[in-house]
């Protein structure tokens, strides 16, 4: 099946991922200007008690500037953008969040931690498709009878919440069954990753952590300069940090005061997105940051825009290499 017409015109077959915290309107309009999709999580737009909804603000700043960039170059039109639901039953913003995506007519709804169809209704009913992201067939194959329009096969090496599988079985084994749209995740840092994901059977790349180290994301400078510095043998993955298993920079567990080597088990039932972290206890996502094993590629703090045309770069070279064989 071919793609929807939404991600079939992009300037590379790639879509960023929502990052907590991290990712804001600065860096989902770097990113779709740049010519690939651009997201973020709809719990990152937080508000004070008594405010007006941040995120209303939010998608209105990012329909305006993408609007006037599309008028200003008629020729090389934004990306669209995506906002991440998180469904999970600790979001109790869930359904006002929904409600407002619907009004603002979101193209693009990212799921996770959890499907539901009315998610999927609300996003159709506005035009919109679904991707729900997934880390095994049993969750897969869930997603699509309740309505989603595509997945999002998160593997080994991914930043953040992380699956365990290769990606070379989860791919494989996703395809025999769906021909939809598929997006892979997992230590994708490079243009020559990007092209590997296809050649597996992806359709599109799901990049997160090098945009991290970007001067118009949401993370503190020390965060970044830890991505420029660290590689995989940096990473560590455990479910001790939410209750779920995840990757994350063993620098920033001993910066929090842990032993990365002797962190103990999680338990499911802690992961609360209503007080991320824990009371008491140093926060996944500020404290402990989040970050996938394809880090070593990225060597310093460079624009978006900058950091997809290397990516494009690679993606061409890639291609080149591989026709030549």
């Amino acid at each position: 099946m071919s793609l929807p017409p939404i991600l079939s015109r992009l300037r590379l077959p790639v879509v960023a991922a929502p990052m907590f915290i991290v990712s804001g309107p600065d860096l989902v309009i770097a990113q779709c200007k740049a010519g690939i999709v651009g997201s973020f999580p709809a719990l990152n737009a937080r508000e004070a008690a008594g405010e007006p909804p941040r995120l209303e603000a939010w998608l209105t700043r990012i329909e305006e500037e993408l609007d006037r960039h599309n008028q200003a170059n008629p020729d090389s039109p934004a990306a669209p953008f995506a906002v991440n639901q998180i469904v999970h039953k600790t979001n109790a913003r869930l359904q006002r969040d929904i409600e407002i995506c619907h009004r603002h007519k979101v193209p693009i709804w990212i799921t996770s931690l959890g499907a539901r169809p009315e998610v999927n209704e609300a996003a159709h009913d506005c035009g919109g498709i679904t991707l729900h992201d997934i880390i095994n067939v049993t969750y897969a194959r869930k997603a699509l009878e309740k309505g989603a329009d595509g997945l999002i096969a998160v593997a080994a090496g991914a930043g953040g919440h992380a699956g365990p599988q290769s990606p070379f079985a989860l791919v494989q084994e996703i395809r025999a069954f769906f021909d939809g749209p598929l997006l892979l995740s997992g230590a994708i840092a490079t243009g020559g990753a990007v092209l590997a994901a296809q050649a597996m059977g992806a359709d599109l790349a799901y990049i997160g952590s090098p945009f991290i180290a970007t001067p118009e994301a949401n993370a503190d400078p020390a965060y970044k300069q830890m991505i420029c510095d660290s590689g995989a043998e940096d990473i560590v993955t455990t479910a001790a940090i939410t209750g779920i298993s995840g990757n994350y920079l063993a620098p920033s567990i001993r910066n929090a005061g842990l032993d990365p080597v002797a962190l103990g088990t999680g338990d499911p039932a802690q992961l609360d997105f209503a007080s991320p972290g824990g009371s008491g206890k140093p926060k996944a996502w500020s404290q402990i940051w989040g970050c996938g094993m394809g880090i070593g590629a990225v060597e310093a703090v460079i624009p978006v825009a900058d950091r997809v045309a290397q990516l494009a770069g690679e993606y061409a070279a890639a291609k080149a290499r591989i026709a030549a064989l």
